[in-house]
């Protein structure tokens, strides 16, 4: 049974047989209550007698061989946080319904094939963790427990999620990425809490325009390795989101109503079909990181150079032939990727890239450079290679004795 101690930290050792499981019992901090650790002891098996231990607050078996949990783990009526991550589970108890004080399941990693419905009856759960299992559907059960705010389903083999995973409402993180689907339900924008979600790697065509109501999304939004060829024009009232990354997909063309979502850092775009960029780029005047490559432009709008806190701009493996001025204007530009384009020359603007370290150039059409590059105070790397310069410019021996690599 568990002891107590005056000390603040405390260490109990138990001896389960038949093997003499010795373990870890603490109380980690002021508050959390005993836990008790059997992360990476190889276990095959948990022996009913776990149930002894009623006054613990945390479990950990994550990282053992367990292929099922005992139904006597359902007396650990105070258990808060119980993680299983990392083993070979088929299955959940029914009796995980009797953990009244459940806040956190951990359970990634697995091999179930569905949840217990019993879980519905976990009313003070707010995290369950099911990445990395062999889940086909969302139970209807799952959809009730209304405290739930941070649901994460992603590496599954989800082709589908019920209407009534949208009365979730409370939900902010959700994660249904490497899944199959193949659509969602306009349903989706009644989780207006949501921080942050992640609908990577499916099978989706096309995005709901309810995706504007989620306007609490201030973390990320991931849409990458999808089969999507635009994106909704509401995704422009998304006024606090950070992060955004549609990435792999097949986007032809951006929503002219990007230019609204003002608080955005970085943003991902490689490996897409895009032809041009919308002016409206330019109002993302919070921006640091746009990644622009292996797409098909042919030139950038003039509006760009309105990105005044951006520190790394991707474009290689596009189509570009010409840079506007404004691009000069990116003062705080520290990292410039324009290798295998189509560029016959640059402008001058260039040189008031003053931050400006790295400058890729390699597989264009260059024939000579503007003199501005070799008065970049910070340039730190300049690479020319395969392109077709006439002579190289007496200022590239300066850059390299002040420290600057230059390959030719």
């Amino acid at each position: 049974m568990l002891g107590h101690s005056t000390c603040p930290r405390w260490y109990i050792r138990l001896m389960t047989s038949p093997d003499d499981l010795a373990a870890l019992i603490q109380n980690t901090e002021s508050g959390t209550g005993p836990a008790l650790s059997l992360r990476g002891h190889g276990l095959t098996v948990l022996p009913e007698s776990i149930a002894a231990l009623t006054e613990l607050h945390q479990l950990d078996v994550t990282g053992n061989q367990l292929s099922s949990l005992p139904e006597s783990i359902g007396r650990l009526t105070r258990l808060t946080r119980l993680m299983a991550d990392d083993n070979q589970l088929a299955s959940l108890p029914e009796s995980l319904g009797q953990l009244a004080e459940l806040e956190q399941l951990f359970v990634d990693g697995n091999q179930l094939t569905s949840l217990p419905s019993a879980l519905e009856r976990l009313a003070r759960l707010e995290r369950l963790d099911a990445r990395g299992n062999r889940l086909t559907a969302v139970p209807e059960s799952l959809c009730r427990l209304r405290g739930l705010k941070d649901l994460r389903l992603g590496k599954n083999l989800l082709t589908s999620v019920p209407e009534s995973l949208w009365r979730l409402t409370g939900l902010e993180t959700l994660d249904l990425s490497e899944n199959q689907l193949a659509s969602l339900s306009s349903g989706i924008g009644e989780l207006s809490r949501l921080r942050m979600l992640d609908l990577g790697h499916n099978a989706l065509t096309h995005l709901p325009e309810s995706l504007g109501k989620l306007t609490g999304l201030s973390g990320y939004l991931y849409l990458s390795d999808n089969r999507l060829t635009s994106l909704p024009a509401s995704l422009g009232k998304l006024k606090v989101l950070r992060y955004l990354n549609a990435t792999d997909n097949k986007l032809r063309t951006l929503p002219e109503t990007l230019g609204g979502m003002e608080a955005l850092a970085e943003l991902r775009l490689y490996n897409n079909q895009l032809e041009v960029l919308p002016d409206s780029l330019g109002q993302l005047a919070n921006l640091k990181e746009l990644h622009l490559k292996n797409n098909v432009l042919v030139s950038l709008p003039g509006s760009i150079g309105g990105l005044t806190r951006l520190r790394k701009l991707s474009l290689e493996n596009n189509r570009l032939t010409s840079l506007p001025e404004s691009l000069g204007g990116l003062s705080r530009l520290s990292e410039l990727d324009l290798r295998n384009n189509r560029l016959g020359a640059l402008p001058e603007s260039l040189g008031g890239l003053t931050h400006l370290a790295y400058l890729d150039l390699r597989g264009n059409l260059l024939r000579s450079l503007p003199s501005s590059i070799g008065a970049l105070p910070n340039l730190e790397k300049l690479d020319l290679r395969w392109n077709k310069l006439s002579s190289p410019p007496e200022w590239l021996e300066r850059l390299e004795r002040r420290g600057c690599t230059v390959y030719l």
